[in-house]
């Protein structure tokens, strides 16, 4: 894992995640907007992964977030792509919209630009769902960090929120 795309602590993270969910016959859904599909890629940087991760999806539009994960479009309108409720639908829509037993979602503001005054650059939402079992949904501000920071510091978020649903 010295040579993967990501910093060795975090793949290691990961590979011991993907076990706990292996021994526990969990498969994992990624829904991801501001990441891009980085926590999918993450995973998938272990050898095995195929056997735990079910599928992911990059919802980066509200158009992509409706239609591959139902968010509705009242939800996006109300609430905007940033938000509690969006981060909720989209975890719960790849829970439903897939074979995984667990599912995370990430919603936010990276930047350099997009950011406002109520959702500056740098807000993040995150969604945790499991089948059987309640929506955890967490907030976080990792302020003007950079573009590059924010999106790793959500990698990050989501691998805990998947560790503790376990």
């Amino acid at each position: 894992m010295t040579d993967g795309l990501f910093p060795q602590a975090l793949a290691a993270r990961a590979a011991a995640l993907l076990d706990r969910c292996r021994a526990a016959g969990l498969m994992i859904a990624t829904a991801e907007s501001c990441t891009g599909g980085l926590i999918a890629g993450l995973l998938t940087e272990i050898p095995g992964s195929s056997a735990v991760v079910e599928r992911g999806f990059v919802v980066y539009s509200n158009d992509a977030k409706e239609e591959l994960l139902g968010v509705p479009a009242e939800t996006l309108a109300q609430h905007g792509a940033v938000s509690e409720a969006t981060a909720r639908a989209m975890a719960e829509g790849a829970l439903n919209r897939s074979r995984a037993g667990v599912a995370v979602s990430v919603t936010g503001i990276a930047g350099p630009d997009g950011g406002t005054a109520e959702k500056p650059v740098g807000l993040v939402w995150f969604g945790c769902a499991r089948r059987g079992g309640a929506t955890v949904v967490r907030e976080e501000r990792f302020g003007d960090a950079g573009r590059a920071a924010v999106r790793l510091a959500s990698v990050r978020v989501a691998l805990e929120l998947l560790e503790a649903a376990l």
